[in-house]
């Protein structure tokens, strides 16, 4: 039995190095809350749909956080969005 639960741990383990070694696919997006006109990266590939749903997505698919970031702060500066 002991083997076993060795056995689990240590499979378990190689799946986790798997998983944390493949490349991540990120979606990034620009969205702004209707009520608020605040805007926030959000990243559409690993968390769930934002909650309420009076939000409306700004931007297209963004790769990386820091370029979304960029383009938050040009929205910031247009009137786009608010602070």
């Amino acid at each position: 039995m002991r083997r076993l639960s060795v056995l689990c741990a240590v499979a378990g383990l190689g799946f986790t190095a798997l998983a944390a070694a493949s490349p991540a696919q990120a979606a990034f997006h620009v969205i702004r809350w209707h009520d608020t006109g605040f805007c926030q990266v959000w990243d559409n590939s690993f968390s769930p749909t934002p909650w309420p749903a009076g939000y409306a997505t700004v931007t297209h698919r963004i790769h990386t956080f820091g370029h979304a970031l960029a383009v938050k702060d040009v929205l910031l500066h247009r009137g786009t969005c608010k602070f």
